[in-house]
């Protein structure tokens, strides 16, 4: 695979991103959890959605509130 169809938005990225949002470490993030539960809040997605959309994402605060998991978000991230 050519790393121009490679997504920007992997599930390790997300990840890393969220734990660094959370002040946590990596590996205590499982992708399929509710990060809302875990004490995301609306602040920290904001500051993860516009990180997010320097890369191109087009994603909005919505969006990413209604299923707030690593892998919807690599879904949306992706879409």
């Amino acid at each position: 695979m050519s790393h121009d169809t490679d997504p920007v938005f992997t599930v390790e990225r997300v990840r890393v991103d969220a734990a660094r949002a959370l002040a946590e470490p990596v590996e205590s993030v499982d992708p399929a959890e509710n990060l809302f539960d875990r004490g995301m809040d609306s602040v920290r997605v904001m500051s993860l959605m516009e990180r997010w959309r320097v890369d191109g994402a087009e994603v909005d605060f919505a969006d990413l509130s209604e299923n707030p998991t690593v892998h919807a978000w690599v879904d949306l991230l992706n879409g």
